[in-house]
């Protein structure tokens, strides 16, 4: 189910963007799958497959690639493909044998998906990093922080999952719709740290225009406008505002019992502090609930900042089946939403194998070669 159905892709296992570029693909119906190592290896993940919904969807067959037949069973699956995903350093797939040019000359069609920090050449290209040292190259990270503080990592969703496995689910599939018109496949460089600075293209042209060049927290989206920031409430939690248009700003100062009072004005730039000074206070005065109610409907650019089981059970989620449980663990639905060709719910990850054989039974691969390269110790599945 979903618009993805029929597309074959062949998943390298991995951690972070490989992983989510692959959940993207099989969430819109792809048939993903993963090919895990056959010495299981640390990779930080969760003991139990159904905690880790970077997984789910697909099936998967461990496979000895430092054996000349576990790489040829490789070339096979690939040789079956649509798309190929791919995170190690630069080299080590050619390493193995299993690089673009012979994936390319099995399968002319291909699209061989790579991701990695900083490209696959460079002078950087062979050195390890992890998000934070990508979007720190991007220049993304010197604008998250507070005033006068230092920069503050955003989690690991600006370089591994928007900046990266994101990027490289889009490529991936502009690739393929050129490929249904030239016939030819081709390989998709992704770099995490070139995903994050393009996520980041507005802020290119705000600072040649002149409308980003106070330091970190003190310009308008950082956190430096009172009007877009959040506020702790009476009881210890957290709501968050936005309205930067005239009309929103309005319905706030309305909402805040502020209508009338001398108050700086809203893009009066000295008056900031003023404004948040004021704003901190009222926002102390009431539960966070109670301010949810107060804004309901009002048109000023307002949410709370939900945690936890409140997540998930938010009305405006449940409207939607925003979040759904895949074997006890609530998570998000796949999005976006199709009008005819809707997507299901994803099935949980699975144990390294499980239902393995069922996935190379619908890649053409016989019962009779499967069992032989089991039984030589080349894969394993059942």
């Amino acid at each position: 189910m979903g618009p993805l159905e029929g597309i074959r892709i062949v998943e390298f296992a991995g951690i972070g963007p490989g992983p989510f570029c692959a959940t993207l693909l099989a969430d819109m119906g792809a048939d993903v799958l993963r090919i895990e190592r056959l010495t299981p290896s640390d990779l930080g993940l969760p003991s139990e497959p159904r905690f880790d919904p970077l997984g789910r969807g697909r099936r998967s067959v461990a496979v000895d690639l430092k054996s000349p037949r576990g790489v040829a069973f490789a070339l096979d699956l690939a040789a079956r493909a649509d798309g190929l995903i791919e995170g190690f350093r630069p080299g080590v797939m050619e390493r193995l044998g299993l690089g673009p040019e012979p994936c390319l000359e099995r399968n002319p069609r291909l699209v061989f998906g790579r991701i990695t920090g900083w490209g696959q050449d460079g002078p950087m290209a062979a050195e390890a990093g992890h998000d934070i040292n990508y979007i720190a190259l991007a220049g993304v990270l010197a604008s998250i922080g507070p005033a006068g503080g230092k920069p503050v990592p955003p989690l690991n969703l600006v370089g591994d999952f928007g900046g990266g496995g994101m990027f490289l689910a889009f490529g991936m599939l502009a690739a393929m719709l050129e490929t249904a018109r030239s016939g030819k496949g081709q390989v998709v460089d992704a770099a995490m740290s070139e995903g994050a600075a393009y996520l980041s293209l507005p802020l290119f042209g705000w600072r040649g225009s002149g409308m980003w060049n106070a330091p970190r927290g003190e310009n308008i989206l950082d956190g430096g406008a009172p009007f877009y920031d959040v506020y702790e409430t009476a009881d210890g939690r957290w709501v968050s505002i936005a309205p930067i248009e005239a009309k929103f700003y309005s319905n706030l100062i309305e909402v805040l019992g502020l209508t009338g009072e001398a108050l700086p004005a809203q893009w009066d730039r000295a008056g900031w502090p003023t404004l948040r000074e004021r704003f901190t206070a009222i926002f102390r005065t009431r539960p966070r609930d109670a301010w949810c109610t107060a804004f309901q409907g009002r048109d000023a650019c307002f949410a709370p900042v939900l945690e936890g089981d409140e997540i998930t059970s938010h009305p405006q989620h449940t409207a939607r089946n925003a979040f759904v449980d895949v074997a006890g663990l609530m998570q998000p639905a796949p999005t976006p939403r199709f009008s005819r060709t809707a997507p299901g719910i994803p099935s949980p990850t699975r144990a390294t194998g499980d239902g393995g054989a069922e996935a190379l039974s619908r890649w053409s691969v016989s019962d009779a070669e499967m069992a032989g390269l089991r039984d030589a110790g080349v894969i394993a599945c059942t």
